[in-house]
């Protein structure tokens, strides 16, 4: 495991989030180097001498595009992009939700994998490698009441992920979506106290296959939209 993926440069976004502490410490386990990226994060969240941390915000093409430039100025390339960032808000029907809410969701789980994407793509294509693997959620292919907003932002990133497989298949680049169903973050035990945690989805689970599609096992895995549901009916 810990030479999994010696001398790989992983860029990691929302690395100190809920998912985030899991997919960074096990990418860091398996050997890599691993810049994670978020508006606020210090070295010391993650104390391991492979661990960069890149305060920095993706909110827009110029950020995405700095922050990918401080990477490779630094490291020369980016052999892996684990993009977590994303966000939920929800509780009412379409026709109840206003304009705010629908434009965070896609702020959060649309645009910013566009962004990282548009900036990253370019680097990996000259290097004639390089994987992509994005987290998005069950609700993208089952929606349910009340999560309109959320499970269209969710949708749109499985066809931006499976869009940019599509377009860099010869490139040596794979590109590949998660589709987590609730998984068990402290974010979540709050606002659901009352569910059963046992039949969430690990994040640990989560971040093990990522690992493994950033390895070797995985290069012949792209444009896959992949269903992570734990024990959820």
């Amino acid at each position: 495991m810990a030479s999994l993926l010696t001398s790989r440069i992983a860029l990691v976004t929302g690395a100190n989030g809920g998912l985030g502490v899991h997919v960074t410490n096990a990418l860091l386990e398996a050997g890599a180097t691993v810049v994670g990226l978020a508006p606020k994060i210090a070295a010391a969240e993650f104390q391991h001498p492979s661990f960069v941390p890149l305060p920095a915000t993706i909110s827009s093409l110029a950020d995405a595009g700095q922050a990918v430039a401080t990477v490779i100025a630094r490291f020369g390339r980016i052999d892996v992009l684990a993009h977590l960032v994303g966000g939920f808000a929800g509780g009412t029907p379409v026709a109840e939700t206003g304009d705010e809410t629908m434009r965070q969701m896609f702020a959060l789980n649309f645009d910013s994998a566009f962004y990282m994407l548009s900036a990253v793509v370019p680097h990996m294509r000259q290097a004639k490698s390089g994987c992509i693997i994005a987290i998005g959620s069950r609700a993208a292919e089952d929606p349910g009441p009340g999560v309109g907003a959320y499970s269209a932002s969710k949708a749109a990133l499985v066809s931006l992920v499976r869009t940019v497989a599509a377009e860099n298949s010869g490139a040596g680049i794979t590109a590949n979506v998660l589709l987590p169903g609730t998984m068990d973050t402290p974010a979540n035990r709050g606002a659901m106290p009352k569910e059963d945690f046992s039949k969430w989805v690990q994040p640990a689970s989560v971040a093990s296959l990522i690992v493994w599609l950033a390895g070797d096992g995985g290069k012949d895995v792209n444009g896959a939209v992949i269903p992570v549901y734990g024990r959820q009916s």
